[in-house]
């Protein structure tokens, strides 16, 4: 593979000088507080889009690809005397001869892998040398025949799933750098993929409005040792519309959007303790005769074949779902209770109307955690916050860039959220000692647990009608805000009075 001309020398001023356009304007349910962070106006992928970034595990530098073909190293660091964090240079790899869509560390960090247009995949290996630290392609992945989308590492770090322009998902055979299995059903572009962390399952979700679920395929009892591969064992694409007059069914709908959502990528991910899959791109009717809403569906272990639930509100699609690989101790705070949020200066909301929404999303119990797993989940224009503990989001962050998201990523930390945009710049989001709780030990007994849920246990089963899940319509659609109104057990609120957003200093 050729190498990519070498780009101009980055200019140290600006690469070092951290300048904010945007000051995050988001209300900390916990802490009842703003948060730190903001837009940073560096000179990121040479005013190119930024379309994939991911924390290093262990020093937790930054790794960001662009269009402009090139990755690049920074170091994140926080700044006692500043709102904000501060982001300097460190490195660029310059190898791929097209645009980088995705890079993912291997978790033990020793391995970049990094997947760009044309088909190009490559894996990159941590070196120390006499100047330091350096990154080097230690292999070319080739099959793929059309751009690369999205890849995700197995735990072990011997395996990596891509998903590609060329409808197939393969998985590599990283120590042999092949092809172990091809995974093709799909009939339209993959545009996310996600590696069960216990090894039993990988996922995939296609603009064919398709999701994916693949299991391991047993072994036969014998001294050969057969090759371990993977069957498709769910298709997920439709659901059951149910009449809010008479519970009757009313025929199937789509769960996922069609090509025409305009984004590349669809990126989901599993819980770090494997207890749960959550899928972006979701769309559902309220009832047969109301428009879409978007929405992330969450799928138990126990029952992958279908929504457990799903958290709905969004006023764009969701391209990307991320997990905070740290976990926390549980608030022990009340399931039942409501709350609300408004989007504070955010373009893309009509002042006349001011639609304002609240979201319900795990039921008290649903998954018997004995922590509190926090996510991240980014529409075309938005981000918000979840955990599982809570019925509604940790926070909503709006307004942040003029293009579309591409990407997210948690420091290994919990301090830091990351968010990449077309736009050319990305968003840093920082969370202070405890803002986010108390961090407890995460071990693989506990990922363990999750396969030794009982077989008899009901699945969980919550459609729009049984689930906790409301959304608040504004006065001008007052028949389906009743509708609404009628599953849910959350009391209406009056429509908070919209402000006008002030700068934090």
């Amino acid at each position: 593979m050729p190498f990519s001309s070498s780009p101009a020398k980055p200019d140290p001023k600006k690469l070092s000088s951290t300048l904010y356009s945007t000051k995050i304007q988001a209300w900390c349910k916990i802490l009842g507080e703003f948060m730190k962070g903001g837009t940073v106006q560096i000179n990121w992928h040479e005013t190119k889009p930024v379309l994939t970034l991911d924390f290093h595990p262990a020093s937790g530098n930054l790794a960001t690809g662009g269009a402009d073909f090139d990755i690049k190293l920074w170091f994140v660091v926080c700044e006692s005397d500043k709102n904000v964090p501060a982001v300097s240079y460190q490195s660029s790899l310059s190898y791929h001869s097209s645009a980088v869509n995705v890079v993912r560390f291997s978790s033990s960090g020793e391995q970049l892998a990094s997947g760009a247009d044309g088909g190009e995949l490559l894996i990159w290996k941590f070196h120390q040398v006499e100047t330091g630290q350096a990154w080097k392609v230690l292999k070319t992945l080739s099959f793929h025949r059309k751009d690369v989308l999205d890849l995700q590492w197995s735990k072990d770090g011997a395996y990596l799933i891509s998903g590609s322009v060329d409808n197939s998902c393969i998985i590599w055979d990283v120590n042999k750098g092949s092809a172990h299995q091809i995974l093709d059903a799909h009939s339209h572009y993959v545009q996310g993929v996600a590696w069960d962390p216990l090894a039993k399952y990988v996922a995939s979700l296609s603009s064919d409005r398709t999701c994916r679920v693949y299991g391991k395929k047993p072994q036969t009892k014998g001294k050969v040792v057969e090759k371990v591969t993977y069957s498709c064992q769910h298709i997920i694409a439709k659901a059951e519309q149910i009449s809010s007059d008479d519970s009757k069914k009313c025929g199937k709908n789509h769960l996922f959007h069609d090509e025409t959502l305009p984004s590349f990528f669809r990126r989901l991910a599993w819980a770090p303790d494997g207890s749960f899959l959550l899928a972006p791109a979701g769309m559902y009717k309220i009832s047969p005769s109301s428009e879409p809403v978007n929405t992330a569906f969450i799928f138990s272990r126990r029952d992958l074949s279908r929504p457990a639930l799903q958290l709905p509100g969004a006023s764009k699609a969701i391209v990307a779902v991320r997990f905070c690989q740290v976990v926390f101790s549980l608030r022990g705070s009340n399931p039942g209770s409501y709350y609300q949020i408004l989007l504070f200066g955010d373009k893309y909301i009509d002042s006349h109307t001011s639609t304002l929404f609240s979201v319900v999303i795990f039921a008290a119990g649903l998954f018997k955690l004995p922590y509190r797993i926090v996510f991240a989940v980014a529409t075309l224009n938005s981000l918000y916050i979840y955990d599982t503990e809570s019925i509604s989001p940790i926070a909503i962050f709006a307004g942040l860039h003029y293009a579309a998201i591409t990407d997210i990523a948690w420091s290994p930390d919990a301090r830091f959220l990351a968010v990449s945009s077309q736009d050319g710049y990305c968003t840093l989001v920082e969370f202070e000692n405890g803002e986010l709780g108390t961090q407890v030990a995460f071990s693989e007994s506990n990922v363990k647990d999750q396969e030794k849920m009982s077989d008899d246990q009901k699945p969980v089963d919550m459609t729009i009608e049984d689930a906790a899940v409301k959304i608040e319509l504004q006065e001008s659609n007052p028949k389906e805000a009743s509708l609404v109104s009628k599953s849910s057990s959350v009391p209406n609120k009056p429509a908070k009075k919209r402000i006008t957003p002030m700068a934090i200093d």
